[in-house]
């Protein structure tokens, strides 16, 4: 480790290389993570997007580490590629919506001086105007406190040539600054960017940072998913996003594959419509422009009010203004995680509309076999998308209050009840019959559909095997769930069943009653599965559990009360 803390980034890039070293590539996120962050926290203006950019800046590094030239200065072409990544994420529609809902949060951040507020906005874009060299030249001296020396040998030049090339490098920044009717000083800039060009990274991220970055690099094998899925950090607002989709069941570990073909034929279908609301994104993006023109018009008055002190009453008045605001966005924060990330209307639309678009993946087969028209479709989804939020409602109280098992299930029965009166009201007793049997057999669906490609042999021969591999495991369900005492109704999908997530022991049974329809199958499986494809299908149980366990686990803490 001390060969680490000493070794330039060139060595411990090599070491990374050839030995795919977790030492080296710690080190060097280490000693760069501050300089990523900052500039990612600069340009997506939300510290969960900044831990995000930060992570895929650092796996991109652990990706392209050996196409690096070995006269590539890392901490150069690790803010370009922060650059990119920002914008791109800065480009997204929601993540767009994602930086309004914690837009209050930065308020904490702007404890800077005045000139430094005016500054910080136009940096990384002023930054951008610069030549390599230039820009170079300020991220070493700046940005990572580097002695006119040091800079000198990173370019090749004297401590002169570099203190020149420095000196000019800020009079260009400043010239820019200038054009944008932003006021300020060489020497006075030079000093901002010492002191707040770079902060703080949270603690921790670092280190969660490069071994995700580590492992998403690496070539990812069937067996090694499981492993790696669980190996690579994810952000906070990456956890929230993923137990949303889990709690919608979307993201249940054996169901993947499927879900995901549907979900893209969704996302194509949503992206024409976006097409044709280009003219209300326009006129969002002018009335977004407006108001960063009063926000700097504001700016600007403060700041001149503060040089003349004159208008101590109307500071007041503003200071007084950001704190009822801070108090508010206080209390928007909820009792759990995954309401603190879903405290604004539009986030908790965002939840719902992601409930719907998983429902209408999962229940679109039984939409074509039942024959329902596009509104029935439409609202069925709806009564589903509706059912998950209120059973997340269900489970934080359940949570919260830790009541008796049996009225935990009494709770999730009384509102099954209901869903399915909707339902019948919707389509009818015949297809709330098919609605039935469709949900009943959905285990069976989704699990051959998915191992399917895993079998060897034709395409006919693949939809043959998984056929019977789908009889096999309804008639198990079917076996196991008598023999539990279980009603004959009992959903075996462990995610759509929100009573697991509110109760360990109800979890810990739903995950044996999966189990034992996974064995009474395999058992039956020899006779049509090659001796290769049943161990794939008992790596695919095990796989099925683990990863089940883990989204139920992880979406109880998502909705576990917790201290604002």
């Amino acid at each position: 480790m001390l060969m680490n803390m000493t070794a330039n980034d060139h060595d411990l890039l090599g070491e990374f290389t050839r030995e795919h070293a977790q030492d080296a590539f710690t080190a060097l996120v280490d000693r760069h993570m501050n300089l990523v962050y900052s500039a990612a926290l600069r340009q997506v203006r939300s510290p969960q997007l900044a831990e995000e950019v930060s992570q895929t800046v650092f796996t991109l590094l652990a990706r392209n580490a050996p196409k690096l030239k070995s006269d590539t200065i890392l901490s150069a072409w690790l803010y370009q590629v922060t650059r990119n990544t920002a914008i791109d994420v800065i480009r997204s529609e929601a993540r767009r919506q994602a930086r309004e809902q914690i837009a209050f949060q930065m308020s904490d951040m702007n404890d800077t001086s005045p000139g430094w507020t005016r500054v910080e906005p136009l940096l990384d874009e002023a930054m951008e105007s610069l030549d390599a060299t230039d820009r170079t030249a300020i991220l070493l001296r700046y940005f990572e406190n580097k002695s006119l020396r040091e800079v000198g040998e990173a370019l090749g030049a004297s401590e002169d040539a570099a203190q020149k090339r420095v000196q000019r490098a800020v009079e260009r920044l400043r010239e820019f600054l200038v054009q944008r009717k932003v006021t300020v000083g060489a020497s006075g800039l030079a000093v901002l960017l010492a002191a707040n060009a770079v902060q703080a990274a949270p603690s921790g991220l670092a280190a969660a940072v490069a071994a995700g970055a580590v492992a998403a690099s690496a070539p990812i094998s069937t067996s090694a998913a499981v492993a790696i899925t669980k190996t690579i950090a994810m952000t906070t607002l990456q956890k929230s996003i993923i137990a949303a989709l889990v709690a919608g069941a979307v993201g249940a570990g054996i169901y993947e594959a499927r879900v995901a073909s549907n979900l893209r034929a969704q996302v194509q279908a949503l992206k024409q419509q976006q097409e044709q609301q280009v003219a209300l994104s326009n006129q969002a993006r002018e009335l977004q422009r407006d108001r960063d023109r009063a926000t700097n018009a504001l700016a600007a008055l403060v700041n001149e009010n503060a040089a003349r002190k004159k208008g101590t009453n109307e500071v007041l008045k503003l200071r007084g203004e950001v704190g009822r605001l801070r108090q508010e966005n206080a209390q928007l924060g909820a009792t759990n995680a995954l309401s603190k990330a879903t405290a604004t209307p539009e986030a908790r639309k965002m939840l719902r509309d992601m409930q719907k678009l998983g429902m209408s993946a999962i229940y679109k087969a039984y939409a074509q076999q039942a024959k329902l028209t596009p509104e029935q479709t439409d609202k069925l989804n709806d009564l589903l998308a509706d059912h998950i939020m209120d059973g997340i409602g269900q489970v934080t109280a359940a949570l919260r209050d830790k009541p008796a098992l049996e009225e935990i299930n009494r709770l999730f029965a009384s509102q099954e009840t209901a869903l399915q009166q909707q339902i019948e009201a919707l389509v009818g007793q015949d297809g709330l019959a098919q609605y039935n049997d469709y949900t009943k057999d959905l285990l069976a669906t989704l699990s051959a559909d998915q191992f399917k490609g895993m079998l060897s042999g034709t395409d006919a021969e693949k939809d043959q095997k998984a056929s019977q591999l789908r009889q096999l495991i309804q008639q198990g369900t079917q076996t196991v769930v008598a023999n539990a005492g279980l009603p004959a109704d009992y959903q075996t999908v462990p995610m759509l069943n929100l009573a697991n997530i509110a109760s360990e022991q109800q979890a810990e049974q739903s995950l044996k009653v999966l189990d034992d329809i996974y064995q009474s199958a395999a058992a039956g499986a020899g006779s049509f599965l090659s001796p290769a494809e049943l161990a794939k299908f008992q790596e695919f149980r095990t796989t099925a559990i683990s990863n089940s366990r883990g989204a139920l686990s992880m979406n109880r803490a998502m909705m576990a009360p917790i201290s604002n």
